[in-house]
This record gives structure tokens, sequence and C-alpha cells, in this order.
């Protein structure tokens, strides 16, 4: 970590380096047998849903026919109703309740197949016909099984969000808020109990919550842009319509003027907390018709009062009372999240931020020795060291 964090300045720049550096660090943590790349062989094991599309989309950015393997490996453990768990377990099942199935979990996680399928064949890896088509079942499933009466998309976990132990979900009881209760135990318990309280279909999936329902900014704006992503390339106008139907569901509810963010809605327990500024509150700018509000979400990223720092943008902004750049969904800088952030740049023509983005996230991943997510103040590396995700560096720009 040392000699990462020593390098990082003379390295940052290095092109060539950067992709030898990934390539091997897709290629160390990839198994063969199970055709998948296993995010960190110690700490985790096993396939993880949106992972899985981040690593195939770093595959494809080698140019390395492995992109369609991972896609087709997020994409097996699909359900007959159609929900994409959010899990395919590797030899030992997980240290936690996940509902009822043997081999996945009833949850499902951001459906980043969509955005990844585009990738690949924008770089000339077409999926087949087939998997498209299971792509859009997994799509399908979360229109048709997960929508409110507001249009809205919900999750009944908050794994299912990505976001798992983020300040949105402290009225809801999670633990994590200080470093004194944030441990595995306490994590592990808390989420069994979340589990319990969910009501499953006949095929396995989670349908609905007793106790946790919301409506996340984050992945409300990761499944339209996911619609949007598979509706371009299908030439699809039934996705099309379903994805400007989301975002403008999400303008419509999830706006917050007062942030200038898009914040979540609590549907079944929570409160207050949902509305707390975190930066999946970004996130709509993926799929907003509204560039004013897209352009005073995104201009956050850069400012020192909310989520800007010297090394990617904060998940949290600097100035509330819980953040902690050391505490995982409380404060850190995540590659997948600045990946995005880097797409919505582009997509709003912002070429400049979008290559100021780009390079403080190179060089807080050679800082952090490719890590599952880093300090933004300081750039060393937490969680697991390192993370294939981090790959994701090498697609910005590529």
């Amino acid at each position: 970590m040392a000699h990462a964090a020593r390098g990082a300045d003379a390295v940052e720049n290095d092109a060539e380096g950067l992709r030898r550096r990934v390539a091997a660090l897709l290629e160390a943590h990839w198994d063969e047998a199970r055709g998948y790349s296993v995010p960190n062989p110690s700490i985790y094991p096993h396939l993880w849903l949106w992972d899985s599309c981040f690593h195939a989309i770093v595959w494809a950015a080698l140019d390395d026919p492995r992109a369609l393997r991972e896609l087709e490996a997020t994409l097996d453990g699909q359900l007959a109703s159609g929900l994409v768990p959010h899990m395919r377990y590797g030899d030992a099942g997980p240290d936690t309740w996940l509902g009822p199935l043997e081999r996945t979990s009833s949850l499902t996680q951001p459906p980043m197949y969509g955005h990844a399928a585009r990738v690949l064949a924008d770089r000339g890896s077409r999926p087949a016909d087939e998997l498209l088509t299971r792509a859009v079942r997994g799509l399908d499933w979360l229109w048709e099984r997960r929508r409110t009466e507001l249009g809205l998309v919900y999750v009944v976990h908050p794994w299912e969000a990505g976001n798992d132990h983020a300040p949105r979900w402290d009225d809801w009881g999670a633990p994590g808020r200080t470093r004194a209760d944030y441990d595995r135990a306490a994590r592990t318990a808390w989420n069994k109990a979340r589990m319990h309280d969910v009501t499953f279909a006949a095929d396995g999936s989670a349908e609905w919550s007793s106790s946790f329902v919301a409506c996340p900014a984050g992945f409300n704006a990761y499944v339209a842009f996911n619609l949007a992503e598979l509706a371009e390339l299908l030439d699809d106008a039934v996705l099309a319509g379903r994805a400007a139907a989301l975002a403008e569901a999400i303008d419509e509810h999830l706006w917050d003027e007062e942030e200038q963010l898009w914040a979540d809605l609590a549907v079944v327990g929570g409160g207050a907390s949902a509305r707390s500024p975190t930066s999946e509150g970004v996130m709509p700018a993926l799929v907003t018709t509204d560039r004013a509000r897209a352009l005073a979400a995104l201009r956050q990223l850069d400012d020192p009062d909310r989520f800007g720092a010297p090394f990617g943008p904060a998940n949290v902004t600097r100035t509330h009372p819980a953040y902690d750049p050391d505490m995982y969904w409380r404060g850190p800088a995540w590659p997948p999240l600045s990946y995005l952030f880097w797409v919505a740049f582009a997509r709003l023509g912002l070429h400049d931020a979008a290559a100021g983005l780009r390079a403080r996230t190179i060089r807080a991943a050679w800082r952090s020795g490719f890590a599952e997510y880093w300090n933004p103040e300081d750039g060393r590396g937490l969680g697991a060291v390192p993370q294939t995700w981090a790959g994701l560096v090498l697609a910005m720009g590529a």
C-alpha cells in the first residue's frame, strides 16, 4: 500500500501502466470454472449483480472476450419471474439469510446489465439476442412488480439499493451511525431481521417488506438509465417510453429544492433521514430532461462544501454531521459512483468536468491500491484491497 501511494503521482498519467495494472487485477480475480470475476477472493468470494456488470465493462475496456462471459454469468441466475438476483453464491453460501433460494439471493441490485450490454455493443461485442432478451426481462420484472402508484420503483431491503448502511437508512434503525456500532455482528443481525420481514413470490423473488420499503433516488435513476440504454441498443420504443416515464416521476416526486438534489422516498418505515444529502442524490442527472437540475446537482461533486474532495466525490456532503470519510457508505468515495458521475458529465457535454473527475479517480485508484472504496480526503484504501470494480478507472475515457 505504501509503495502504491509513493508511486501514485508518477504513474497516474501512464495509460499503458494503468491498462496493465487493471488487466492484472481482473486476471487475478477471474474464476474460469464459474465464468466470472470475484470482487475480492477473501472478502467477496461470490458474484454480485452490479459488480459483475461493471466487470464486464472493464473487460470490454481491455478488449477481452471475457466481457461477454461476465455479463452472461450475471444473468445466469435469473429467476422464472425475471428477477436478477443480487448474488449468486460460490462454493459456500453467504454469512446471513438472504431468502429461501439455495444458490442465489432473493433480492436484486441496481440493474446495470442494460448499460453493460450497450457498452459491449459499442465496443464491437454485441451480446446475443437471447442474452439481451433476458436483460429486458429483468427490467420488465422491476417495471411490473416493483412500482408504486407514483410510478417510482421501490426496494425492500437496503442491499437492493447498492448503498447499504448510508445515512438515508438511519430512521429505519440501521447500525453504523458511529464507528463504535459499526461491526459485522450488528449489521448481520439487522439485515437478517429485515429479511425475515420480506414476503416472497412462488419462485423465491422478494416482493414486499413489512418494515422497510423505499424508493431511492439512485436506484430509480439506475433503472431509468438502464431502460434507456437497452432502448437505444434495441431501438425499442416501449423501453424508451418507460425510461422517460420513470425519469419524469423521479423529477416530480424526488427533487429536493433545498438541497438541489434528488432524495429518497420512504414508503414503509423510515423518516426524515431518507432525505439526507448523499451523492446518490446526483444520479438522476443520468436521465433527467431538466438540464438546470442536472447541472445544479452535478456541480456539487466539485464543491468543497458539498461532495468535492481531492480524491473524488465524497458519498455524503462534507459538512453534514454524518460525514465520516473512513466509514463505508457514510463518506468515502466509491469507484462505481465516480464512473457513473463521469457518464453523467459526458451525457451533458461537460467534458472538462468529466476529465477532472477521471484524473482524480485514477490518482485515487493508484493511491488506494485499487481498493473497494477510499477516503476522499487522502486517498487511503478502505474495504477490500484490491477490488475488481476499481478497474472502472480504465473505462473512464477508454
